[in-house]
């Protein structure tokens, strides 16, 4: 009898063992050597982005094949060209006016956590953010996504062997579990964790420096300068893309109660159904597992799907069920992350009362993450970007498309760090200078009170009175 437990955490440290000894060849590579393995994963993997798109749909059951080739390309062609000028091997800087050279250090060997939500992209992305900055990677997958990650892994070692690099340098396990995936992380010199939040606080309690994400509960808030409509096609476009499995989707609508009307019409135009009575405490029974957490049944699911699994009709064509909902918290399930076709509304007064309530519904479990605003008003969208307490305010965009840099000039990216406030070591969209540390070589400035100091003749040391005399003396000039 074979123990899968023990099995897994074995593969964990030999793959770690490999991608050690892998990354210690790859980083005495130059700048220009390694740009050319990464342009070549990117290019291969782009080619494969819709036989993996589709992988991921049949293996998982979450989101949309063709919003899944999308993000393939975003982690591979897109991708490549934020990072193909990046310097991040050798000296990245030489400052001769202040004497100070930086040079990369590479973190050594990566461990990187894979979700079932978006297991492909992901793994193209961290794959190659890694090995931009020269170190190596091996992948924990979520078990109901092993293939499709075993697969892109697979297609980057072939590039890998091809350019002449160790296959050892981006690593799959093929046997995950718990017990394998948190010994992982302990023998792992940098964790990438992307996943749930017990896997991401796993990460962070590994005793391994960790890059987290957080929850995105994110608010979108239509103010009465918006254009209504097309505020309203942007949300649908975000929340439907790939049915909601990316976390900077739009979890709740907050409107004003002087255009409420015109977005309630113009949602419903555009394929919003509004939940009542019996139908929506139909939906409410199927949204969450017992300890309140969502309901991986309808994950990644569309409007249709969700409704018949709650046993309820819709007008063909829905692509969004929404409820009007009148509070935050664990009873009020609208109020919280849902990474599906389902959308809470809520209507306030003004701004400020809007201002008021996404802070709240961020606090209910997205702080730190993302916040939508549709406005032409620069005075309420500059409050918000003050006040509220996330890494990303998109502006008159989708907020999935724009939080990954589809349509921002934010780094594209599928680790969305949520700063300290949201639980994560970074705010950043995670880039590969994340993912090294920078060693400065220092020269002395030619102006030090051990320099100036007299040698004692007989003894060659240093008089300390003098050089007490020397600072107190430079002291009194900066004073």
């Amino acid at each position: 009898m074979v123990d899968k437990d023990l099995l897994s955490v074995q593969e964990a440290r030999s793959l770690v063992r490999a991608a050690r000894k892998a990354q210690a060849d790859f980083a005495l590579l130059d700048q220009e050597h390694v740009d050319s393995v990464v342009k070549a994963i990117a290019d291969t993997v782009a080619t494969h982005a819709e036989e993996l798109a589709q992988m991921a749909v049949e293996e998982t059951g979450f989101g949309k094949a063709a919003d899944k080739k999308i993000k393939n390309i975003l982690a591979s062609e897109t991708l490549y060209k934020a990072i193909k000028d990046m310097k991040t091997i050798g000296v990245l800087n030489d400052d001769k006016e202040h004497k100070i050279v930086e040079i990369a250090a590479p973190m050594g060997v990566i461990a990187g956590i894979i979700p079932s939500t978006n297991p492909t992209s992901t793994t193209i992305y961290k794959a190659l953010i890694a090995v931009k900055a020269g170190n190596g990677i091996v992948f924990t997958p979520h078990p109901s996504a092993r293939k499709c990650i075993g697969k892109t892994v697979a297609i980057i070692q072939e590039v890998l062997q091809k350019c002449g690099v160790s296959t050892d340098l981006v690593s799959c396990m093929s046997v995950p579990s718990i017990q394998g995936s948190n010994e992982l992380m302990k023998v792992a010199d940098l964790i990438l964790a992307t996943g749930g939040p017990g896997m991401v606080k796993a990460a962070y309690s590994s005793g391994t420096p960790a890059l987290g994400v957080g929850a995105g509960n994110v608010p979108a808030f239509i103010e009465r300068s918006a254009d209504v409509d097309q505020a309203v096609a942007m949300v649908m476009s975000s929340k439907t893309f790939d049915n909601g499995t990316i976390c900077a989707s739009e979890q709740s609508i907050v409107t004003e109660a002087c255009i409420a009307d015109k977005v309630r019409a113009a949602l419903v135009a555009q394929g919003g159904y509004f939940l009542e009575g019996e139908k929506l405490a139909k939906v409410k029974a199927v949204m969450e597992r017992g300890n309140g957490s969502m309901n991986p049944a309808i994950v990644g699911r569309d409007a249709e799907y969700i409704a018949s699994v709650a046993g309820i009709e819709v007008p063909h064509g829905t692509r969004l069920l929404i409820s009007d909902e009148k509070g935050v918290g664990q009873q009020y399930p609208f109020s919280k992350e849902k990474l599906t076709a389902l959308l809470g509304f809520y209507v306030v007064e003004d701004w400020k009362e809007a201002c008021e309530l996404c802070h709240a519904l961020l606090q209910n479990c997205g702080i730190g993450h993302s916040l939508a605003i549709h406005s032409h008003n620069e005075e309420v969208i500059r409050e918000f970007g003050l006040k509220k307490p996330v890494s990303r305010i998109l502006v008159n965009t989708p907020s999935t498309q724009g939080a990954v840099g589809l349509t921002t000039s934010l780094f594209p990216s599928f680790t969305l760090g949520c700063g300290a406030v949201g639980g994560s070591a970074t705010s950043d969209n995670v880039t590969p200078l994340n993912l090294l540390n920078i060693r400065r070589v220092a020269y002395d400035l030619g102006n030090s009170a051990c320099a100036a100091a007299p040698a004692h003749e007989e003894s060659h040391q240093l008089d300390i009175n003098a050089i007490t005399s020397l600072i107190v003396e430079q002291l009194k000039k900066m004073a």
